[in-house]
């Protein structure tokens, strides 16, 4: 039978798991035999013994558990030689399938490593989004959950009530809520702090957005002109901006941060460092005791100030939390989602007959997260640079 291995993960900061007890006997009613490294769902509330009932083998080392694997599921990108105690990716067997968040992109040299180990790897986060794979978009589970888990994390560090509270000693003001990017991410943060009795706004250059906003209940605040009704990508993606459109929309959305008790910031480019939208003015003109939730702290923050993986409090008294990984600060929930998104694309890649994966080079999903194939980078955003 195929051997699928569910690894834990080792990167700093990492909490999520790649399978769960309920896709793990999915997957066996598949015909594949699951093996799961020993701890691996330990830090998404998941023990050893919960994959055991569900008729996975756990391994005692990430050795163990890779021995005659043919496909491998990982959150994050396997350690390589130098990066842990454990060479990840020197223990994965030639010809295996690897199936994770790589971050291809913003680490093109992983690809190379990848194609000289002879693995035939799928980056996720490069998912096509499209209507066919929306069940299988990574990027969109764990940004729905980082929205959510944002605007929690900041009611927690706001010093004052996020809905109106009417009391006999007087009466406590609605906290005034901006969000920058209303992807994913933004939109459900909008409509969190909307469920906490917030007043919220928002802003994107991307044109669909306007309507996104508004039909949460929030308002919208940008710059519309025709930069901004070319700011999508084909894929769906927000696509960088000019630097003049970034003057402009600084100069709109100044006066809305000023305003704000609580601004999240969510805005991402795909494999390119965050875009710098709260500058360092713009964070000095809010008031004492407001705060800044960074959610791109990952790839550098979208505010001039934040800094990755702490909680920074400026001179004039605001809060910005700039941690990283945010789907992971909620870990049970975000490995619940992942972990139904990477079986969902295995299991519709599935051949019944042969009991193993086809993953057909012409199919546009799987062109779109394919790196390697045949020790050699396939996919088109790298395979020049390789």
């Amino acid at each position: 039978m195929m051997r699928l291995a569910v690894l834990k993960e080792r990167r700093a900061g990492e909490t999520r798991v790649a399978a769960t007890p309920e896709t793990a006997k999915k997957f066996i009613g598949l015909g594949i035999d699951v093996v799961v490294e020993s701890g691996a769902g330990l830090a998404s509330g998941l023990p050893d013994d919960a994959y055991r009932e569900a008729g996975a083998e756990i391994a005692a080392d990430a050795a163990a558990a890779l021995a005659g694997a043919r496909i491998v599921l990982k959150v994050r990108a396997p350690l390589a030689h130098g990066e842990g105690e454990v060479d990840e990716l020197a223990l994965i067997p030639r010809g295996a399938l690897l199936i994770g968040t790589l971050e291809a992109l913003s680490n093109p040299n992983r690809a190379k490593l990848y194609a000289e180990a002879g693995i035939e790897a799928c980056s996720m986060e490069l998912l096509p989004r499209i209507t066919r794979a929306q069940s299988m978009d990574v990027l969109s589970s764990q940004a729905n959950l980082a929205g959510y888990r944002a605007v929690i994390e900041g009611a927690t560090a706001f010093d004052k009530g996020f809905p109106m509270l009417m009391t006999a000693a007087g009466t406590i003001p609605a906290a005034n809520v901006f969000i920058m990017g209303a992807g994913v991410a933004g939109l459900q943060a909008i409509a969190t702090a909307r469920r906490l009795g917030g007043r919220v706004s928002a802003t994107d250059v991307r044109p669909a957005a306007k309507e996104e906003i508004k039909s949460l209940g929030a308002a919208f605040v940008g710059v519309e002109d025709a930069e901004m009704a070319q700011a999508q990508t084909a894929g769906g993606y927000a696509k960088e901006m000019s630097d003049d459109y970034k003057r402009r929309q600084a100069e709109v959305i100044a006066a809305a941060v000023a305003k704000a008790d609580v601004v999240v910031c969510t805005a991402l480019v795909q494999g390119r460092k965050a875009p710098t939208l709260l500058t360092e003015a713009m964070v000095a003109s809010m008031k004492p005791g407001s705060v800044v939730v960074d959610i791109a702290a990952d790839a550098g923050g979208n505010c001039a100030l934040t800094v990755p993986g702490e909680l920074t409090v400026t001179d004039g008294g605001v809060k910005i939390l700039g941690w990283q990984n945010w789907p992971g600060r909620i870990p049970a929930a975000a490995s619940s989602l992942y972990a139904r998104n990477l079986l969902t694309f295995l299991s519709t890649f599935w051949d019944k007959d042969a009991k193993a994966p086809k993953l057909d080079p012409a199919d546009e999903i799987v062109r779109g997260v394919t790196l390697t194939r045949d020790g050699a980078v396939v996919h088109a955003q790298l395979a020049t640079a390789a």
